[in-house]
């Protein structure tokens, strides 16, 4: 407590100086950037005032974190290299260099009522604390009661310094609500605002969609790959045994071990076909939903597999999906890698997500940067989802989607 109300104190007594150093600034920087806009200095001047606000709000960002136990994150989006005027227009465009300078402005009169509260605060109960060692020596014959027996007599002193040891949490508090206070406008002007996360929420929805635009290419060589080299050959070999066949009959040969030949690779190839199918989009998901589904992987899983969620409820095909192949990479890492011998799955559905989340009781200690899950990662962010794993050695292993599914 002693150190977070020091730490707070120092806060708010350093507000005194950082209130007259922004108050200052701001008025410079405005008449300075005011009188020089109109010349083709303006541009320069304005960069250069900017820059220097944003240091004097990065310290101030700093001395807040003497309250809050660490700083308050930088709110300013990367301005691009290019033309002064481009580089004026996209620093005057953020909404955190307006907010920096209504902080300086502010921090005035917050600082000055916040310092000098805390200092006659300290001061007063500290004095009062010590009153025994100083108040002798300040004898006021005409102070009023109780003043008078509590400063000019022994007991009332040693009174007074027991009532400041009493009051002294009380001022401790009143120290922290004070900087705590401040602190809270200080965030609420200088920490990442509606603008910053917008620009952020952009550049990672790129980002996922180009990611997802390469998982779909590598999906549909994989397809290519798969026809070719599966139900392709097949088909292909199908063909020419009956062929063979066709010449046997015509010469009047046996072809019958020829044509259960070419039925045994049809039903092949059907196979190959509808396995296929099931690795793009299992039918099961269109047909009955995703409970259904995930009840078929769990009966053909050699885990003891528990399912729990609705079975009625049902989702938009994307989410059925994405959930869909989560719950089987998760069977099959914990049925392949962790050596788990049960498992549970269980749906939660809200207002705005559903949330998958797997557990089994393996060994533990797998990789969350894994290629199986970061293919599972890109399909879950490509919906504006989340995809987490805790894997500790030993176990268990959890792993947790959570995907936007309006209702």
């Amino acid at each position: 407590m002693l150190r977070t109300t020091a730490r707070a104190l120092a806060y708010l007594v350093s507000s005194l100086v950082a209130g007259s150093i922004g108050l200052v600034w701001t008025l410079a920087a405005t008449l300075g950037v005011g009188l020089l806009g109109i010349t083709q200095l303006g541009g320069p001047v304005f960069l250069g005032a900017a820059w220097i606000t944003r240091q004097l709000a990065g310290v101030e960002r700093h001395r807040a974190g003497w309250v809050l136990d660490q700083p308050i994150e930088s709110p300013y989006v990367p301005v691009p290299a290019g033309p002064v005027r481009q580089r004026v227009g996209a620093v005057a465009g953020q909404p955190a260099t307006w907010r920096d300078l209504a902080w300086l402005v502010v921090l005035f009169p917050l600082g000055l009522a916040g310092g000098i509260a805390a200092v006659v605060l300290t001061v007063v109960d500290l004095a009062a604390i010590v009153a025994p060692a100083w108040a002798w020596a300040v004898p006021n014959p005409r102070a009023p009661f109780p003043v008078d027996p509590l400063m000019t007599t022994t007991p009332g002193r040693f009174a007074l310094s027991l009532l400041g040891l009493l009051l002294f949490a009380v001022v401790c508090w009143l120290l922290r609500v004070l900087a705590r206070g401040q602190v809270t406008v200080a965030r609420a002007l200088l920490g990442p605002g509606t603008h910053r996360r917008l620009v952020e929420h952009a550049a990672h929805l790129a980002e996922t969609r180009a990611r997802v635009v390469d998982a779909q290419a590598a999906e549909l060589r994989r397809i290519e790959r798969d026809l070719h080299d599966g139900a392709q050959a097949r088909i292909v070999a199908t063909g020419m045994t009956l062929a063979l066949a066709a010449r046997k009959l015509r010469t009047g040969g046996e072809a019958a071990s020829d044509v259960d030949l070419a039925r045994r690779q049809l039903d092949d190839a059907l196979a190959e076909l509808r396995r296929l199918v099931r690795g793009i989009h299992p039918p099961i998901l269109t047909d009955r939903g995703l409970h259904a589904a995930l009840a078929a992987l769990a009966a053909d899983s050699p885990l003891g597999v528990e399912l729990r969620g609705d079975p009625a409820e049902r989702y938009p095909a994307a989410v059925e999906s994405a959930a869909y192949f989560v719950v089987a990479e998760g069977l099959a890492n914990a049925g392949k890698h962790a050596e788990a011998a049960s498992c549970t799955i269980e749906l939660v559905r809200t207002a705005t997500t559903l949330s998958v989340t797997l557990t089994d009781d393996g060994r533990g200690g797998a990789d969350p940067a894994g290629s199986g899950l970061a293919g599972l990662r890109r399909r879950v962010e490509a919906l504006d989802g989340t995809l987490t794993l805790t894997s500790p050695v030993g176990g268990p292993t959890i792993l947790y989607a959570e995907i936007p599914c309006e209702s």
